[in-house]
């Protein structure tokens, strides 16, 4: 059946590769493990396929969309089944997009796992090239993505932490690799919340003291401790996730851009702590999922040149009208018929339509200030900086005037319109006991079933420990 052999793949992913890097991806079956872990190159190349799998747009461009158009962000308007589902909070556990999150997931993992715990085994003395240090770096590279995307699941197929002190069901915790044999010590339980979200703690905290400050493109130990920032904004654990973020901004890695430019593939930008780069020659994983610039450019652009399936919602118009002169707006949303024929705005964040290859933001600086100026306030602390300049500088550069005070609302109006179609809404607003919807009725109310996606139907199948999620069957 597919699942079995889906699920022998995904947790025994071996990544094979080229000295360019080239992503060539086959069962751990096909390829001995001293071909992954012979030579650097290889090995590179492994880690380096991590970070390929992350471009799915499965992983990073259909979480981002589903998550503003299951919130009052964008006024999805496609005609993909599949999102229509996901839109209408009617979705099942056969959905084909939910399934492919879930097995793309899974595959990265997977892919993780191998170099997670076979690497520290590999004598530098055996591989020409090789350093202890490059080994540490690797695994700390490898660790950050294995969070990055059990973040990514917990946050979509389970409750969060506000619903019932992350004591409620999260997802199956895999942490080794798939090397032939038994599949049954994989066909494992949900972990809690909890659970997921410590398993993620530890893996930043390694991450962290494991990666160098400065690694280029790819993930350094500012990006661990950003989104360790956020898991702590997650669950309200407010002096870390204030610390966290005061340590990003005092780094002095990063900056606050002085424009909004960086969205215009730019991946150099002070305002990046990890970015999603995709090039003119990325393009789908297979023929059936697409790349994540492939998303990104064709749900947000309108016609020629995208679908024009995910404009602004009214009531983002709204919020941005309320208050005339947002360059988050008036620089960052262009007028145009979206493909219902109806005149809307839609984001620029992903301008490459020529070139098919706008960058995914994952973490940048200016959620680090959110984080600090929303921890502080709740903690009544002024880590770094108080609430009120922190959101006043960010307000400035959007050039609005100076507020007198904040509260709650005011930092959450300034986090939307800052980090809109960027992915963040629908969790900002589950974890602060909000609707997803202006208005909306019991199906998108904190706590009702389908805010949360389903356990895949292929996992239930075939994976006799795991238990659905509540009203899916």
């Amino acid at each position: 059946m597919k699942t079995i052999k889906v699920l022998a793949f995904i947790i025994g992913l071996s990544l094979a590769f080229s000295c360019e890097d080239q992503l060539n991806v086959v069962p751990e079956d096909n390829v001995a493990s001293n071909t992954v872990f012979g030579s650097f190159a290889t090995i590179n190349g492994a880690v380096v396929g991590i970070y390929s799998k992350n471009q799915s747009g499965d992983l990073n461009g259909n979480p981002q969309l589903m998550s503003d158009f299951m919130a009052d962000n964008i006024n999805f308007v496609g005609s993909f089944p599949s999102l229509q589902e996901i839109d209408q909070f009617e979705t099942l556990a056969t959905n084909a997009t939910i399934d492919n999150i879930w097995i793309d997931a899974y595959e990265l993992i997977g892919a993780a796992n191998n170099i997670i715990v076979n690497l520290p085994d590999v004598s530098p003395e055996d591989v020409t090239g090789l350093t202890e240090a490059d080994k540490t770096r690797f695994v700390g590279e490898a660790k950050f993505m294995r969070a990055l995307t059990y973040f990514r699941l917990v946050n979509h197929f389970a409750q969060p932490f506000q619903f019932n002190g992350g004591s409620n069901l999260g997802v199956p915790l895999v942490a080794v690799p798939f090397e032939g044999g038994d599949i049954s010590e994989f066909q494992l339980e949900r972990s809690t919340v909890n659970e997921v979200h410590s398993f993620i703690e530890q893996d930043l905290l390694d991450a962290i003291a494991a990666l160098p400050a400065d690694n280029g493109v790819r993930a350094e130990s500012g990006s661990a401790r950003a989104l360790l920032a956020r898991l702590y904004l997650y669950r309200e654990q407010w002096t870390e996730a204030a610390d966290f973020a005061n340590q990003v901004i005092a780094s002095g890695e990063y900056a606050l851009a002085a424009d909004y430019d960086f969205y215009d593939d730019n991946p150099t930008s002070s305002e990046h702590i990890f970015v999603v780069i995709n090039t003119p020659t990325d393009g789908p994983q297979d023929e059936d999922v697409p790349g994540s610039d492939e998303v990104y450019v064709n749900f947000f652009n309108p016609a020629p040149g995208g679908r024009g399936d995910a404009p602004f919602s009214q009531d983002l118009i709204d919020a941005f009208a309320a208050e005339p002169g947002d360059r988050r707006f008036d620089e960052l949303s262009q007028a145009a018929s979206d493909a219902g024929g109806n005149d809307t705005f839609f984001t620029t964040k992903y301008p490459d339509i020529v070139n098919n290859a706008s960058d995914g933001m994952e973490l940048r600086i200016t959620e680090m200030y959110l984080i600090r100026a929303e921890a502080n306030f709740r903690n009544g602390s002024s880590v770094g900086d108080t609430p009120l300049n922190d959101i006043n500088m960010l307000r400035s550069r959007a050039g609005l005037g100076d507020l007198g005070a904040v509260d709650l609302d005011a930092i959450s109006l300034e986090r939307r319109k800052e980090l809109c179609f960027e992915g963040h809404r629908r969790m900002d607003l589950l974890r602060n006991n909000l609707n997803l919807r202006p208005g909306g009725g019991p199906e998108s109310a904190p706590g009702a079933n389908k805010v949360i996606f389903p356990i895949v139907d292929n996992e239930i199948t075939n994976n006799p420990n795991i238990t659905q999620n509540p009203g899916n069957f």
